[in-house]
């Protein structure tokens, strides 16, 4: 399976974990492993969201305020290059 790294395919992953818990054959140990399984990506997605987030705030930013004479390099745009 290729790597989807769009939200639109994260999106695509939670809606198939909720139909996974919807499954009322589902009980016991896998339905508790399911729901273990369904947290952790939840974690995972938030963490994703809230990256995605803080990219698009830096963007905005840097597009109103311009070039900065030094931008930190975990907050580095594009390829890393203060353009």
């Amino acid at each position: 399976m290729g790597t989807k790294n769009k939200l639109s395919d994260l999106n695509n992953h939670l809606f198939e974990e909720l139909e996974r818990l919807n499954d009322d054959e589902l009980t016991g140990d896998a339905l508790q492993e399911e729901r273990e399984r369904a947290k952790a990506m939840a974690n995972i997605a938030q963490t994703i969201i809230n990256n995605g987030e803080l990219a698009l705030k830096a963007q905005k930013h840097f597009d109103e305020y311009g070039k900065a004479d030094h931008i930190p390099d975990i907050l580095q745009l594009g390829d890393g290059k203060n353009e």
